[in-house]
């Protein structure tokens, strides 16, 4: 029989070598580096992007530190494609970024995990795909186009200075909203008082909820209701009774003439159709989340893309006459001059954009260089 002094000594040392081999994995387990804190990120916001991308060229993955946890930023492939592409059921929005975005974005699709992003990615494949949707937005980007075309041709006959980025998303903000809800906000043109009250809360709702990302005191400054959450709160108070407004007056247009109103072709319009098939399938609120969704994703990332391009052919005087020379010979059949606006815009048929293969690779560099979406952020699920 065993001495249980000798037990005892035993169990001690192989608890010993059992925590010595324990604490040496822990010690060999590798890390990202820490490039800064939050502080460094809130010193560098007015150029946050730039000082992101100089740390991602130093360092590739590393991580940032808060008051509560350690965000881990990569830019390597091999990480990027794992949690984009092998393991994407394992990275999603999490709680936190939802609760970030909740007031802006809702339960769109930008901002759910699981059964409700899949409906919606579902709902929108198949609306997206349709003839009939792709020649409606077609035709409002043309014309919207041609209101922009019009404002640079008169400034540049006045020897006026223009902000390209600040018309980029104006005008864009136009052609997704008119195509997603079904109405011109007339924020290109200034036309519409509560359109343009709608584009500026859209506007300072969208960065108020990028700077919670770095703000420890945003929930309690939302439950006091002040300082930038007091903003916030009106902001999107803005949005929702102008998007709420859109949404009534449309359920009243399909109420009065059910067969007219079948021949909309905007979003918003597909989907209270869809909804008297199936009255459960989603209400007012979540309506609003989707369109809108859709709608910040639509003006950013086109207005940013747009923005990028002109810079490009700014800096080259080869690329601007190689793309000039091959949109002529699209729209005209020569070299022959294109006219004026609204008949260049008639000639920009799918048969035509088709055919500029050299506009169409300019701007696919253009995203390569300067990715539409330079973020995404993500939440590991379970631990691998």
């Amino acid at each position: 029989m065993d001495s249980p002094l000798l037990v005892a000594a035993l169990s001690s040392l192989l608890l010993l070598l059992a925590l010595y081999l324990l604490g040496g994995k822990r010690r060999r387990r590798s890390y990202p580096p820490v490039a800064g804190t939050m502080l460094q990120q809130l010193l560098h916001w007015g150029r946050l992007p730039e000082y992101m991308t100089e740390l991602s060229r130093r360092y590739r993955t590393f991580r940032m530190l808060t008051l509560t946890c350690n965000w881990v930023y990569t830019v390597d492939p091999a990480n990027v494609e794992h949690i984009l592409r092998t393991n994407f059921a394992n990275y999603g929005k999490g709680p936190m970024t939802h609760g970030v975005l909740e007031d802006l974005l809702g339960d769109g699709i930008f901002n759910v995990d699981d059964a409700k992003w899949r409906h919606q990615r579902k709902v929108a494949s198949f609306e997206f795909t349709t003839r009939a949707l792709r020649e409606y937005s077609s035709g409002v980007f043309r014309d919207v186009a041609a209101e922009l075309a019009g404002i640079v041709a008169a400034a540049a006959a006045a020897g006026e200075r223009l902000d390209m980025e600040n018309l980029f998303m104006r005008s864009t903000l136009d052609s997704i909203f008119t195509v997603g809800f079904g109405v011109n906000l007339g924020a290109l043109s200034g036309s519409n008082k509560k359109g343009a009250a709608f584009a500026r809360a859209f506007d300072d709702a969208s960065e108020q909820v990028l700077y919670r990302f770095l703000d420890p005191l945003w929930k309690a400054k939302r439950l006091l209701g002040v300082l930038s959450e007091a903003a916030m709160k009106r902001s999107v108070r803005t949005i929702n009774d102008f998007v709420y407004a859109v949404i009534d007056k449309k359920i009243e247009q399909m109420g009065r003439n059910q067969q007219e109103f079948a021949k909309k072709e905007d979003i918003l319009s597909r989907f209270l159709l869809e909804r008297e098939k199936d009255p459960g399938c989603f209400d007012n609120k979540y309506l609003r989340d989707i369109i809108l969704n859709f709608v910040i994703a639509g003006r950013d990332t086109t207005a940013g893309t747009l923005s990028w391009f002109l810079y490009v052919l700014c800096r080259d005087q080869r690329i601007q006459d190689k793309i000039a020379r091959e949109v002529r010979e699209a729209t005209t059949g020569d070299h022959q001059d294109v006219g004026g606006v609204q008949e260049f815009v008639a000639r920009l048929t799918e048969d035509a954009i088709g055919s500029m293969h050299y506009l169409h690779a300019a701007l696919t560099e253009t995203l390569r260089l300067y990715p539409a979406v330079p973020v995404v952020r993500c939440q590991v699920l379970l631990l691998e």
